[in-house]
């Protein structure tokens, strides 16, 4: 029996499909995507975009493909190069790392919000203008943005240098902060159809986007997890999963394995493929910066956490190799930005890449890192604020510059019911307790 798709809005509907196209043929599919195009122009009516849909879900895979992208755990598991050891992690040095991954998140994200979306070429013409390229010092000043119309200037006003007074709402922290609640309630217990439900509890529908829309939407007609991450979202494979991942990180300091089964039966509800091993990737990093003190020991082991055949770990060899090469930060992203610059500004793997390039050509330099991972544009408040936070735990709250994190007053607003704003020492306060078993 298929769904209801309750959807009443053509053009929305139109713009699903169109992503839909894309997404198949990215995924392997034999899809004519110009034909399906303008097949759905054409389509004037819901039932025709469905129909159109469920003859796109009927494709078949080309012959020609030859990764190998797996979604369920076992499978998952099975493509994996290799399997992580555990660390033995000092107790006592936890609680400054635990603070420095949340205070690094909130400080990257601030750091992106402002440009969020915006290319390579669009945030170094901002900032040569006012002779800050490549930006070196926390926090982007206001006047990049006197060339852009009033109400974009009046958005970002809070979001620079000066004009600081805390980390302004994002989604990127509302999932870190209820992924913390969630743990709260069901430590390990949880599963996929627990955060589903506390999503619905504690996430305005207005306040997630996408791919998580999408799986909101699905929540709501009744749709399990994984159905949830499939139906009508063709976002599956962007980088929502990637920015929920990192408080499975914190929460298993020197366990990637555990980090990696919180943060599978998270991605499931909203995520596939590419879509679940960037959320994989990342929370591996996180859980293993509490060990390493090298970004590209970083890097190298956390390969292990992704299929091997896939196309995100295909991206990460790439930019691993590239590093490897000797190459500059800005050769390096113009051939990153070349090779991957098919897929959408938001999706998962070109987005990984950039946090790869940073974390690898930053070398362990807080400031270094994030100011890559802004310049290289795309999904910068996600992407900075993950960089930021891996960063933050492995260098730990006394390794993070004062300039980057006296600005937010140890203060963070958030969309999550029952939060508002609130310390970033609280929360992490919060995740040590629950490290501790308390």
């Amino acid at each position: 029996m298929k769904p209801l798709h309750t959807l009443t809005d053509i053009d929305e509907l139109k713009l699903l499909l169109r992503y839909e196209v894309l997404e198949r043929f990215e995924e392997g599919f034999t899809v004519d995507v110009e034909d399906y195009t303008m097949r759905i122009s054409d389509a004037n009516s819901i039932d025709m975009l469905m129909d159109i849909y469920f003859e796109l879900e009927s494709c078949k895979p080309r012959n020609t493909y030859s990764y190998i992208e797996p979604t369920d755990w076992s499978s998952i598991r099975g493509e994996r190069p290799g399997f992580f050891e555990e660390y033995p992690i000092p107790m006592d040095s936890i609680p400054d790392k635990i603070l420095g991954g949340w205070l690094g998140r909130c400080a990257g994200c601030m750091l992106g919000k402002p440009v969020e979306g915006w290319t390579h070429s669009q945030i170094k013409h901002a900032l040569s203008r006012i002779g800050e390229y490549p930006l070196k010092t926390p926090y982007i000043p206001f006047e990049a943005f006197s060339e852009v119309d009033e109400k974009k200037r009046r958005s970002v006003s809070r979001l620079t240098r000066g004009n600081i007074v805390m980390a302004e709402r994002d989604d990127d922290i509302d999932y870190t902060i209820i992924n913390l609640l969630i743990y709260e309630r069901y430590r390990s217990a949880f599963d996929s159809i627990d955060i589903g439900e506390m999503w619905l509890l504690h996430l305005p529908y207005k306040s997630v986007y996408t791919a998580e829309r999408a799986a909101y939407r699905n929540l709501v007609i009744g749709l399990k997890p994984p159905t949830t991450a499939t139906y009508l979202n063709p976002y599956r494979e962007w980088i929502g999963a990637q920015i929920r991942a990192d408080f499975w990180g914190y929460i298993s300091p020197g366990k990637p394995e555990q980090a990696l089964s919180y943060a599978f039966k998270d991605s499931i509800l909203s995520h596939t493929k590419n879509g679940i091993y960037g959320e994989l990737y990342v929370t591996s990093l996180v859980s293993l910066a509490f060990y390493h003190k090298s970004t590209i020991d970083l890097v190298s082991e956390g390969l292990k956490s992704i299929p091997s055949k896939s196309r995100l770990s295909e991206a990460l060899r790439f930019v691993l190799d590239l590093y490897r090469k000797g190459l500059s930060w800005f050769e390096a992203l113009d051939q990153i930005l070349i090779r991957y610059g098919g897929y959408h500004p938001v999706h998962t793997i070109n987005n990984a890449a950039i946090v790869t390039a940073s974390l690898l050509w930053g070398e362990g330099d807080f400031a270094r890192t994030l100011c890559y991972a802004l310049l290289s544009g795309l999904d910068t408040d996600c992407n900075c604020a993950t960089v930021g936070s891996i960063l933050g735990v492995m260098l730990g709250r006394k390794g993070i510059p004062e300039g980057w994190i006296q600005p937010l007053n140890d203060m963070v607003a958030s969309a999550v019911s029952g939060i508002g704003v609130t310390s970033i020492s609280g929360l992490a306060e919060r995740t040590i307790k629950l490290i501790r078993g308390l």
